[in-house]
């Protein structure tokens, strides 16, 4: 399991050009102009992940096997699309699809590249897109809660429950906050997740600056990040341009070459998956071997037997403990043997609580 990410952002802000990079493909064009990207574009990118990468040498594997995360290039939102201005709901609905949201905010001046506002305002831009979710959530909310009030009336139970959280959504939104600023006690999320609405969406703001200052970031980033703050969200700053550049490189040593010339120690890629995980609540174990080493993405508190069953239905049905050692030890103690040896490797059972970085050999039995 990975996770789907929606670029979103008003048009010409650098969202196609963001997916070019992360995707290293020229599948979404990148012109100036709006809607330039009618029909979401979807790329899926391997997961970097340096343990992953020492436990293969260690282990000797024969192949490499990263998660992959899903971007999902969605054309841009203009003031109005709650009411079907530009492409309007089409696009909506396509970020009604996604598990999260990267906002792509531009921080960048260029008289050569239009804004369709035609102004360089980021928090302004988030104001916008953020409007425009939270009014086709308010109509979508109000319409359901009076189909669930009538059959509640009738004693459903299911419409009750669902009145039980869809009431103080309405009243957030009302007030013009987000679903996800909604406290509906432990779960909350889980509760939200049927009825897909847009604002309960995380979001992930990603401030693209221009290359001078995608080290530092700039005053436009700076108001962003005071905006992301108060908000309780996350935000990173990248060049896009930069980001395309990387992708062009092909090797490892060139591309940590030119970032060392910017004053980068990461791509922004890795900046956006780090980040996004700790949105999501999303860790990684790891299962390695002579013929492959494999990350595994699963949820923040997944128990053994559900983290097995990512890999196949049979090893939850079946499970019977787990042959568990952390990957720092894995690597420190120089692999699977020494760990052994050292005491590090332990059997789990059904309770146990599976954590970040786990290497684990399940035992099962169907």
């Amino acid at each position: 399991m990975g996770f789907k990410c929606g670029i979103v952002g008003l048009p010409n802000v650098g969202k196609s050009t963001l997916f070019n990079a992360l995707t290293a493909t020229a599948a979404a064009e990148a012109a100036n102009y709006p809607f330039c990207t009618i029909e979401p574009n979807v790329g899926r990118v391997a997961v970097p992940d340096t343990r992953l990468e020492q436990c293969a040498v260690l282990a000797k594997s024969a192949k490499l096997v990263p998660t992959q995360l899903e971007f999902v290039d969605i054309a841009g939102l203009v003031r109005g699309a709650s009411r079907g201005e530009g492409l309007g709901n089409q696009f909506l609905g396509h970020i009604r699809e996604v598990d999260a949201i990267v906002h792509v905010l531009r921080c960048f001046e260029d008289g050569n590249i239009t804004h369709v506002e035609g102004r360089i305002d980021p928090v302004g831009d988030a104001e916008t897109v953020e409007t425009e979710l939270l009014l086709s959530d308010l109509e979508s909310v109000e319409r359901r809660i009076a189909n669930h009030q009538k059959k509640a009336k009738g004693g459903d139970k299911e419409a009750k429950a669902a009145l039980a959280v869809l009431e103080p959504v309405l009243e957030a939104l009302r007030e013009g906050k987000a679903a996800r600023t909604v406290d509906l006690g432990p779960g909350t999320a889980a509760l939200l997740r049927p009825h897909q609405l847009l604002s309960a969406k995380p979001v992930l703001y990603v401030c693209n600056v221009e290359e001078a200052s995608a080290a530092t970031g700039n005053a436009f980033s700076e108001r962003v990040a005071v905006m992301a703050k108060a908000a309780g969200a996350r935000m990173v700053v990248i060049s896009a341009a930069i980001e395309a550049e990387v992708a062009q490189l092909e090797s490892p040593e060139d591309k940590k070459e030119f970032l060392d010339s910017l004053g980068l120690e990461e791509t922004g890629l890795a900046r956006i998956i780090r980040t996004g995980h700790d949105l999501l609540g999303l860790i990684t174990y790891f299962t390695i071997g002579p013929k492959e080493a494999h990350a595994w993405t699963i949820a923040v508190g997944t128990k053994a037997p559900q983290a097995a069953g990512t890999i196949h239905s049979d090893f939850e049905r079946g499970f019977i403990a787990a042959e568990t050692v952390g990957c720092a030890d894995f690597i420190a103690l120089g692999g699977e043997s020494a760990a052994k040896e050292a005491g590090r490797m332990r059997l789990e059972g059904r309770e146990y609580v599976v954590q970040d970085g786990d290497i684990m050999n399940f035992r099962f039995n169907v």
